[in-house]
């Protein structure tokens, strides 16, 4: 019996990836690196610190101009590309339907907690989804699984009464090696094949809230 449901944001609730990316082309660039957006566009959905080793191994974003780099590229994503971003089609629509539903909801994402007021505010759901745990309360971020093992913990689930909802084969992998069924949303701009080992996949959150009654969220199937 499912008794919560875990969150993603961006992607998954927020039309984000996109805007992160750039953002980190820009925070890159300010430093004199050169790093193309199509090598940064399927990385997005991984912590930061994941991000960073991908291009360059001996960077950290714990310190150095690692640190820097991934500071600039909050402050910019926030600055410039934020203001602009809306919600996935359904995305409050689902929340609540899942609530209603009663059924405990906790975000769990790649996200530092600066960003994380801003990215519940930008997807509607900020007054909705008041649990949460991000990459600032944990040591490794997605694909790891500490931050959905943490937000099992947050409202109290052992993983099989947990469903995380996602958009990336990071947030797949994650669950999966939290013992969590995943449903996969392509909003994110991810196809099947990456979201294989998903139990389900919808095009969105709206796409979802129309099959709820049959999806694993019910006690469905898919």
């Amino acid at each position: 019996m499912i008794g919560g449901v875990i969150f993603d944001i961006d992607g998954t609730l927020l039309a984000s990836n996109a805007a992160h990316a750039h953002s980190w082309v820009d925070a890159y660039s300010d430093f004199g690196y050169n790093v193309p957006f199509y090598q940064l566009r399927w990385l997005i959905g991984m912590g930061g610190d994941r991000l960073i080793k991908t291009h360059f191994p001996g960077m950290s974003s714990g310190e150095g101009i690692g640190k820097v780099i991934a500071h600039r590229a909050v402050n910019v994503f926030l600055d410039r590309y934020a203001p602009a971003l809306q919600p996935t089609p359904g995305a409050r629509t689902l929340v609540e339907r899942v609530q209603r539903a009663g059924l405990k909801t906790v975000v769990a994402t790649s996200a530092r907690q600066k960003e994380l007021e801003v990215l519940l505010k930008l997807a509607g759901v900020a007054d909705l989804l008041t649990e949460a745990t991000t990459a600032s309360d944990v040591a490794s971020t997605k694909p790891s699984p500490e931050v959905v093992e943490a937000a099992l913990e947050k409202i109290g689930l052992p993983p099989h009464e947990a469903v995380m909802i996602g958009d990336t084969p990071y947030d797949v992998e994650a669950a999966a090696r939290a013992g969590v069924r995943i449903i996969g949303v392509r909003s994110g701009g991810w196809d099947d094949a990456s979201l294989q080992g998903a139990a389900a996949i919808y095009n969105d959150p709206e796409d979802l809230v129309q099959h709820f009654d049959n999806s694993v969220l019910a006690g469905g199937s898919q």
